[in-house]
């Protein structure tokens, strides 16, 4: 049975983690909270091979602020759970898992405590005090909790490996660019002097001819 006291609790933590994960996103798209925007979110993604950096920083910033945001309204809550463990998923695999478990080094513990967070909110449900709620969903069960976990590792394994060849592709193509570049820049004309030097040569003889001294 589902009790007021276990609604409340959810409604917090929903509130809680889905308001971080607003945050943050929010930083990526709009640079609020002393983010960096989408051109720092773009420079960053593109500096982990995540190409085209434009599409990568938008879908990170908009899966991170509309999961968030759905999260604390508790509205699809596994689909919100999935956007939001393809993102941690993607920090962890691109940034934070060579330095370890531990947040202190710079670790990927933080990112497994959500993940964690939006698989149990995903499988248990997200309380009476929420939009699924409304529409009879008060819990979703395994397979909530299944499809938030493996579609949250799924999207962010399509886009790191989209974003992989993306980048390979791109790199590919700037050798290619360069000797394009090189074999059509326009040549300066070779100037006559001919001309200019037989005039010169003519003036100079007839200054010799009329000079007092010849």
């Amino acid at each position: 049975m589902v009790t007021r006291m276990d609604g409340t609790g959810k409604l917090l933590v929903r509130i809680v983690v889905g308001g971080v994960f607003v945050g943050h996103g929010l930083q990526k798209l709009k640079g609020a909270f002393g983010g960096p925007g989408l051109e720092g979110t773009e420079k960053m993604v593109a500096s982990m091979d995540m190409e085209p950096a434009p599409l990568q920083a938008r879908a990170a910033a908009l899966s991170e602020t509309i999961g968030g945001a759905a999260l604390i309204a508790g509205a699809a809550t596994p689909a919100a759970s999935a956007a939001l463990i393809a993102a941690m998923t993607t920090a962890i695999r691109k940034v934070h898992w060579k330095n370890g478990p531990w947040n202190s080094n710079g670790g990927f513990e933080f990112n497994a405590v959500l993940i964690a967070v939006a698989t149990a909110l995903a499988t248990d449900g997200p309380g009476i005090f929420s939009v699924d709620a409304a529409f009879g969903k008060k819990r979703w069960g395994i397979v909530g909790g299944l499809f938030a976990l493996g579609g949250g590792v799924a999207a962010s394994w399509a886009a790191v490996e989209y974003g992989r060849r993306a980048a390979e592709a791109k790199r590919d193509l700037a050798p290619a660019a360069s000797d394009t570049a090189t074999t059509t820049t326009p040549t300066e004309p070779a100037t006559d002097t001919t001309a200019g030097t037989t005039a010169d040569t003519g003036a100079d003889t007839s200054a010799a001819e009329g000079s007092p001294e010849a």
